[in-house]
């Protein structure tokens, strides 16, 4: 998917088929909020203004290239991970011995749908901190660049836990789910303050973006 143009991957979202969806989307916000983070840190470095802070700079570029490489494979993992549950729901159920097997091939099939969409949020998470970097120490003339990596992010954050959230309601491994809704909970708070602090420090009221 990742070697879609924008047109061609946006028209594919609007089709009728359930793939690409929001756990897809939400690893592309995911990936562009890190590319915009690095964007903003390549024009930060090697200006005279900002030499204090050019380590700081050049720290962010690594790792946000790399996640933002991850997050574009993790569109197509998303969508491969959906494709599994899609696929023991095809199996066949006519004696017990199938009937367990395709229901275990759908729990499987759901804990793989939760697995990726958990480690987008996780992923995407890991750009807040980066993220906030550049809004307050980045070259000033990008920084609504380095909010809306911000806002991406938490948005990227959100979004795959809504995935995940959903997929679990219909996972039979209670101590499955408890310790996987424990995660998600945490890192929706986590993710929604850490947001709200990064455009405080910007002067960007609360009620702006609520």
């Amino acid at each position: 998917m990742k070697q879609m143009t924008i047109e061609q991957f946006a028209m594919q979202t609007a089709s009728n088929e359930p793939v690409p969806g929001g756990g897809s989307i939400s690893a592309l916000a995911g990936a562009l909020a890190a590319a915009l983070t690095e964007m903003v840190a390549g024009l930060t470095i090697g200006k005279k203004k900002y030499a204090e802070v050019e380590e700081e700079m050049k720290e962010a570029v690594e790792p946000m290239h790399k996640i933002c490489e991850q997050l574009l494979d993790d569109i197509k993992r998303d969508s491969e991970s959906f494709d599994l549950y899609m696929q023991a729901l095809t199996l066949p159920k006519e004696t017990e011995e199938e009937k367990a097997a395709r229901t275990a091939a759908m729990q499987n099939g759901l804990k793989a749908a939760v697995a990726v969409p958990l480690s987008v949020a996780k992923a995407a998470y890991e750009v807040l901190p980066f993220a906030e970097t550049m809004v307050v120490k980045g070259n000033k003339t990008a920084v609504t660049d380095a909010l809306v990596a911000t806002m991406m992010a938490r948005t990227a954050v959100l979004g795959a836990l809504f995935n995940v959230k959903i997929n679990l309601e219909s996972i039979k491994d209670e101590e499955f789910v408890k310790e996987t809704s424990k995660e998600v909970e945490v890192l929706e708070k986590k993710a929604v303050a850490f947001e709200q602090k990064i455009l405080a420090q910007a002067g960007v009221s609360k009620s702006v973006v609520e």
